[in-house]
């Protein structure tokens, strides 16, 4: 199959615009517009067959009822109108699943059985390809696939076409609604006739809030009418924002500024301080809780940008879309440990002294190694010695030992802390007379102190650099997952990460740090096939958390120094309790209540 771009003389044909793809295939042209040679070509790299027929159906989970409650009377009366004519109504949730089907005429029926264009068909466009329904909430806006325009030669009849169902106060799609026929019963009409039945059921929608969104909405509102600044309101599920927010915020930041405003709300209603953004902008920021007598239905920020250096900010969010502090600096995140390890990096860097850089597997230690040298600009090279080879062979490591010392450069001991008691002792004298000036010495380490032999090597390094675990620093991984994607997407636009997403990848263990965290990434972005990452493209086993609530930052460490006891002991909970001088019983309180699992005790 061949794409190509032709012009078309015929301008009732050309609803997308002058130019349009011509696809050559055994022989046979089919003129597609632009909008659907592109969706043509996410099928594809889907995987989707062309002459595939069967059609997958929900596994189970729940029925959206929002939508369904809304939607109920609107889809009723449209079948009504359109009883006795050959169309369909079809009304899809956000996942492209057909959750309800009204016929206007039975021979219909019968066809999109065959079809298999039913409830619980999952339409999305990555599992059947080109398709009104799965575009339509693929794309978020109105979708029309006439005959031969859909990528499954058996939808060749079929015309279809979809409007997405957004959610009145977020704008988030919740579904699509549709008309289907035959392609000799199509009709330009359909589609104002389906866009003003969706329209209908967003206004259901909107009578249909929650008393928590309505609370929140009209807090934000009330805020809005007297503020000059800009203005926030969120809870888990939702964020809204006004235009002056626009440029500080975006909807993928949901997840960090509502993990940060739980956090300094977390013994009090209001907060005052400074709050450090995207692209190092300073606000200072008023934070309150929205609530009445009753209901607790979310957080108010009120923010104005002020002249601040960077690096003044309290307890803030930082760099959410940069991603670190600045263009040198390989670090993302907005944590005070990703803030201290920035400071002590800069420190580092400008003395040409020896440096350990300590920290649990995956947590970095060799990037930042090579950062280092690529910091000192002085050139030469970075060799890399291994102190697993050591035993294999001590002659040949020590000849690459001094061999490294004397090259300009960088030399990089890795896991110093697995070298052998005398080996190390026969190392500390190489070390210790290296020519600073000449080559930088660099050493990694699982722990930055232990009480044995090598720790004489250790004393070697006077520049100290300690790695936090990712579980340490759960305000980073937002940042961390948006930099990986980056660096990890082979084309342009990069994919976003779904706020829900994000908030799902904050819930992890990650007992393999940064390393597992990129390793998911990279699987998501394979699955999503250039699509923006949404839950259902993590591997399977990311897609629940098994932290089910966020823990202030006195809990965080408090669930590090029971997993540290649960490590020390060997999974004995007997012998951890008696570790942290608590009861047993307490320690089976504290696990359920600070979400650990048998991920965390074998990690």
């Amino acid at each position: 199959m061949t794409l190509t771009f032709q012009s078309d003389p015929d301008p009732d044909l050309d609803r997308g615009g002058p130019w349009r793809p011509d696809v050559s295939e055994s022989g046979r042209r089919i003129h597609l517009r632009p909008e659907i040679a592109l969706s043509w070509e996410r099928s594809a790299r889907s995987g989707v067959g062309r002459s595939a027929v069967n059609v997958p159906r929900s596994s189970g989970g729940d029925r959206p009822a929002r939508l369904l409650r809304a939607a109920e009377a609107v889809i009723e009366r449209l079948a009504g109108r359109l009883h006795g004519l050959p169309l369909a109504v079809v009304l899809a949730d956000a996942d492209a699943r057909v959750v309800a089907r009204r016929i206007g005429r039975e021979d219909v029926r019968a066809w999109l059985d065959r079809l298999r264009i039913a409830p619980g068909s999952l339409l999305a466009e990555e599992i059947i390809g080109t398709n009104a329904v799965g575009c339509a909430v693929e794309e978020r806006r109105p979708f029309v696939v006439v005959g031969a325009e859909h990528y499954r030669m058996n939808l060749g009849r079929l015309s279809t076409r979809a409007v997405p169902v957004r959610h009145p106060v977020t704008g988030v799609v919740k579904g699509a609604l549709a008309l289907a026929c035959r392609t000799e019963d199509d009709n330009v009409l359909m589609l104002p006739l389906v866009e003003e039945a969706a329209a209908r059921i967003e206004a259901r929608l909107a009578d249909n809030i929650t008393r928590q969104e309505r609370l929140l909405l009209d807090r934000f509102l009330q805020v809005t009418r007297r503020s000059a600044g800009a203005v926030v309101c969120l809870n888990r599920d939702l964020l809204i924002s006004n235009t002056l927010a626009g440029p500080l915020v975006s909807p993928a930041d949901q997840p960090l500024l509502w993990d940060w405003a739980t956090r300094v709300l977390a013994s009090r209603d209001e907060y005052c301080g400074e709050l450090r953004l995207a692209e190092g902008v300073v606000v200072h920021a008023r934070c309150t809780t929205v609530r009445d007598d009753e209901v607790e239905a979310g957080i108010l920020i009120e923010m104005r940008p002020r002249p601040a250096a960077l690096g003044c900010a309290g307890p803030g969010v930082a760099h959410s879309r940069a991603g670190g502090g600045g263009s040198s600096c390989p670090l993302p995140g907005r944590s005070a440990a990703a803030e201290r390890l920035r400071r002590e990096l800069a420190a580092v860097a400008e003395a040409r002294r020896p440096v350990l850089i300590s920290g649990e597997p995956g947590t970095g230690k060799a990037f930042l190694a090579r950062h280092l040298h690529e910091l000192d600009g002085t050139g030469g090279v970075v060799t890399v010695l291994e102190t697993g080879q050591c035993p294999d062979d001590p002659g040949a490591w020590f000849d690459r030992l001094r061999i490294g010392l004397a090259a300009p450069g960088t030399l990089v001991l890795r896991h110093i802390d697995e070298l052998p008691a005398e080996l190390a002792l026969r190392a500390v004298s190489l070390v210790e007379t290296a020519d600073e000036r000449a080559v930088r010495v660099i050493a990694t380490a699982r722990l930055a102190e232990h009480d044995d032999a090598a720790t004489r090597l250790r004393d070697c390094f006077p520049a100290r650099l300690q790695l936090p675990p990712l579980r340490q620093r759960v305000e980073d991984i937002p940042d961390l997952a948006r930099a990986f994607v980056r660096d990890l997407a082979g084309h342009t636009p990069k994919p976003r990460l779904e706020p829900a997403t994000l908030q799902n990848l904050m819930g992890q263990v990650w007992a393999g740090n940064i390393r597992e965290l990129r390793t998911v990434l990279s699987s998501a972005l394979m699955r999503s096939a250039g699509r923006d990452i949404a839950i259902k493209h993590l591997p399977p086993e990311y897609r629940t958390a098994p932290i089910r609530h966020r823990l202030t930052s006195l809990q965080r460490a408090e669930r590090e120094a029971v997993l540290n006891a649960l490590d020390d002991s060997g999974g004995n909970k007997q012998a951890a309790a008696e570790l942290l001088g608590i009861a047993r019983s307490t320690l089976y309180r504290k696990i359920r209540s600070l979400g650990i699992d048998g991920r965390c005790l074998s990690g």
